[in-house]
């Protein structure tokens, strides 16, 4: 197994910029995330790296090897599409198969790899059913057993659980997991959608519309610590506050025009920060407490309205106004099985908001 590093990657089309010089190492056997919105060039990047489009500026390494200018063919990898992209007049067999036969590897061999691979994806009974015959699940499963019947160093997967209900996405990326786990295979994981991302990688990044990668870590890192305003609000939802920084020598103080003062904590901090710089601060809303009462646990303590309640089953959020002019949103944990809770909070209640200085995280404006 072999890591993956791009060096200075750029692409563009018709004088726009699709990539702007990425630079990115994947430790080779880890399960990797590429995370960003719409139109970022997350799939342009993947489709650079298994050789279906060319970079303008940059190499590619697998290894020691540069596969910045090898055909496709040639390339230690292999790709699963968003749409699988099976050969609908092959049985799941012969879709299996194709690649072996391409490679002219021997018959029986054939036989005994392709059956031994389709019964660890529990696809034996429909050796002979056709791609139009299978769920979206044993579909996708057909797919990835084609992809890595070869054994690839690298296998890139490009959004490949769009297609599915909620469900079965829930259920196929718990099986993407224990198959990476198993194999040890290097996988590339495209996507925009952030449960996906957090749920199954060891490392991600995240791209923002420029072509640019804002941050890179595990999920938990990105998540708990994000480094730009763009991160904290692309990966979960956050609360974000203009003001300006004090007193650094200490825990930190965040100054807001509108609403007062904060206590943060440089835990997290970007190192960037220093007296008077003009900052935003994001609490993520289940790290804020809701409650009818001003609790003297807390440092940190807004006062306003509840103007929207959505409840979720396991979870409640709730929208309060702050001083007839922000809105704040809290996510509290439905952790009590109780019909009416002693303390329930209804629209137009007054109601305080808590949080520690610990999840106060400091970002660059």
């Amino acid at each position: 197994m072999r890591s993956i590093r791009l060096k200075g990657i750029s692409k563009s089309r018709e004088s726009e910029k699709i990539l702007d010089k990425i630079n990115l190492t994947i430790p080779s056997g880890e399960f990797f995330a590429l995370l960003g919105p719409s139109g970022c060039g997350k799939t342009t990047l993947l489709r650079i790296i298994a050789g279906l489009e060319t970079q303008d500026e940059g190499t590619i390494h697998i290894g020691n090897l540069d596969i910045s200018d090898l055909s496709i063919n040639k390339r230690p990898v292999n790709m699963v599409f968003q749409n699988y992209a099976l050969f609908p007049h092959l049985n799941i067999f012969n879709n299996v198969a194709y690649s072996l036969v391409i490679r002219k590897v021997a018959k029986d061999e054939i036989e005994a790899k392709v059956l031994k691979i389709l019964k660890s994806f529990h696809l034996e009974k429909h050796i002979f059913k056709y791609p139009s015959q299978l769920s979206g699940g044993q579909q996708q499963r057909v797919a990835l057993a084609r992809a890595i019947i070869n054994e690839p160093d690298v296998l890139l997967l490009d959004e490949p659980l769009a297609a599915l209900d909620f469900k079965l996405r829930e259920k196929m990326l718990l099986e993407l997991i224990d198959l990476q786990d198993k194999i040890k295979t290097t996988f590339v994981y495209i996507t925009h959608d952030q449960f996906e991302a957090l749920t199954v990688a060891d490392t991600m990044a995240i791209m923002n519309h420029n072509g640019e990668i804002e941050q890179i870590g595990t999920p938990k890192e990105i998540y708990e610590f994000p480094r730009s305003s763009f991160v904290a609000k692309f990966v979960g939802s956050t609360n974000l506050f203009s003001g300006t920084l004090h007193h650094l020598k200490t825990d930190p103080i965040f100054t807001t025009a509108h609403l007062g003062t904060f206590q943060c904590s440089l835990q997290g901090a970007n190192p960037w920060t220093y007296e008077g710089v003009e900052a935003s601060l994001s609490i993520r809303p289940e790290k804020i407490h809701i409650s009818k009462k001003r609790l003297d646990n807390f440092i940190n303590t807004l006062e306003g309205i509840v103007t929207q309640i959505v409840y979720y089953g396991r979870s409640t959020q709730y929208t309060v106004l702050v001083n007839n002019q922000f809105s704040v949103h809290v996510f509290e944990q439905n952790a009590l099985h109780l019909e009416k809770p002693q303390e329930s909070i209804d629209y137009d209640d007054a109601v305080f908001l808590h949080w520690h200085s610990s999840n106060s995280i400091l970002l660059e404006v």
